[in-house]
This record gives structure tokens, C-alpha cells and sequence, in this order.
């Protein structure tokens, strides 16, 4: 039987300039070359980050310049690409562009986000990645795959885990979550770095636990995940969103093998 790839979705946390893109782009195509025939990879990036704790933080490019950064990537690199949506409304002009069109956490309840985004998504064959609220259990997500099942076959909607608000300012993953999400029959993804952050945890910006990504990133692939999310930086410290969490790629080049021996085991 064959294998279904690991997924793999990765790229900066904010799309910062196409420069940057670019260097992302083509090192992210070097780190997984080696390993081509069993890693999917999409290159992610948001054009707006429109949950940043501090109303000074830097949010994007915006929508336009943002799809055409996305654009290049695709074409260039012939890179599948992901990014968000945060308003039914936009769901069409993103889906034309993008591979996955992907549904904020924060934004996971909202009826019309899932509705108007499956709709695109069968419009534009695209895929539809909801991620789980922290505030929602795996149980939840049920109700998610029924509202995108209206528009989608279920081999094109994905679940993420990202992790259950514990306390304040703080998640934890309950690796159990896997599955029960994969048997409502979609994929899971494991939002490998976002689960580590701590919301608001620093005042202004959100902090974070970036040493236990390593170890909840290989849990979540014993427990059956199908693909993870991980966002990467040259310089993680000075990434524009989630500096905290964000991983070097030095740190993906030690990570990713690792993480994939144990894919092929399970």
C-alpha cells in the first residue's frame, strides 16, 4: 500500500518583504530536496496578521501585495502555497491564488468562514485547513468537517491541533485530539510552533516555549498526526511576528529527518 507524504507546511510567520520570500522559498526547496518523494511541502505566509496583541505590531502586506508574493512563489518555485483568510469576503480572491486556503483558530466557529471558504475552495481546487480553537474541544471539530462537507470532499479539509488555552497564557496539546479529529475522516495537521506560544505573555507581544517544539512536534507525529506546521525565520529574533516561536533553519535541518524517521515508522 502506498504511503500517503508527510505534510509539511512552513515559511515565515508574516509575509515581510519578497525578499525575504525568496530566501525562504529556495531554502525550504534545499532542506526537503533530499527528501522529495516523502514530504508535501506548502510554503505558508500571512498577508495579515489581524490578532497581534499590540495594535503597534507590524500586520502584513495586506492582501494584495501579499497575493502577489504568494504568486511568486508558486510560479517560480512551483511551490504549493497557504495563507489566511480573516473575512468571508475574501475568501474567493484568496482562493484563486493560494493551494489551501486556511481558517484562523480564532475563527473556527464562525458559520460563514467555513461556508464561504469551502465554496471557494471547490470553485478553485483548493484545500480547506481549519484550525482548532483553543477554546473548542477535538469533539468540537465535528461540526466543523459537517459545515465544509456541504462544498468539500473530505480528502480536501484539514483539521490542525494548535493547542487548549490552559489557564491564561498558556496551551497545552492533548495528543489524544489526533484521533478523534482523524475520525471524522480528514487529515490532521500539528501547528507545531503556534502550540507553544504563550498569548500576551510578554505584555505587548506573545511569548513562547520554542525548546519543546522538538518534543510535542515528534509526540504529535506518534500520535498520528499527518503533517505539521512549522514557521521558520533566517533570523527567528528578529522576525516581525512570533520571534519567540519561530524556528531557525538550522534548527529545521536538524528537526525534519528526525521527525520523518518517526512518520515512517508509524
Amino acid at each position: 500500500m502506498a504511503k500517503d507524504k508527510l505534510e509539511l507546511f512552513s515559511g515565515p510567520c508574516v509575509l515581510e518583504s519578497q525578499e525575504l520570500v525568496t530566501e525562504m522559498a529556495e531554502r525550504l526547496l534545499a532542506l526537503v530536496e533530499p527528501f522529495s518523494g516523502e514530504i508535501n511541502l506548502t510554503f505558508k505566509g500571512s498577508f495579515d496578521k489581524a490578532n497581534r496583541t499590540s495594535i503597534d505590531s507590524y500586520r502584513g502586506p495586506g492582501i494584495d501585495l501579499g497575493l502577489k508574493m504568494l504568486s511568486h512563489v508558486k510560479s517560480n518555485y512551483n511551490i504549493p502555497v497557504i495563507t489566511d483568510f480573516h473575512t468571508p469576503d475574501q475568501a474567493d480572491a484568496v482562493a484563486s491564488v493560494v493551494d489551501v486556503l486556511q481558517v484562523p483558530a480564532y475563527l473556527c466557529r464562525q458559520t460563514d468562514m467555513i461556508l464561504e471558504g469551502a465554496k471557494a475552495c471547490k470553485k478553485y481546487g483548493a484545500k480547506l485547513k481549519v484550525k482548532k480553537g483553543q477554546f473548542i474541544s477535538p469533539e468540537d471539530t465535528k461540526n466543523i468537517v459537517e459545515k465544509a462537507s456541504n462544498f468539500l470532499s473530505k480528502e480536501d479539509i484539514l483539521l490542525t491541533e494548535r493547542g487548549s488555552s490552559f489557564g491564561y497564557n498558556n496551551l497545552i496539546v492533548d495528543m489524544s485530539s489526533f484521533q478523534t479529529m482523524k475520525s471524522y475522516g480528514v487529515k490532521t495537521i500539528h501547528d507545531a510552533t503556534h502550540c507553544v506560544q504563550k498569548p500576551g505573555g510578554l505584555g505587548k507581544i506573545t511569548g513562547g516555549k520554542r525548546d519543546q517544539i522538538f518534543t510535542l512536534a515528534k509526540a504529535a507525529i506518534a500520535a498520528g498526526a499527518d503533517g505539521l506546521f512549522m514557521e521558520c525565520h533566517p533570523q527567528p529574533e528578529k522576525a516581525l511576528s512570533d520571534s519567540t516561536t519561530s524556528l531557525s533553519f538550522e534548527e529545521m535541518e536538524q528537526f525534519i529527518p528526525k521527525l520523518l524517521e518517526i512518520y515512517r515508522v508509524v
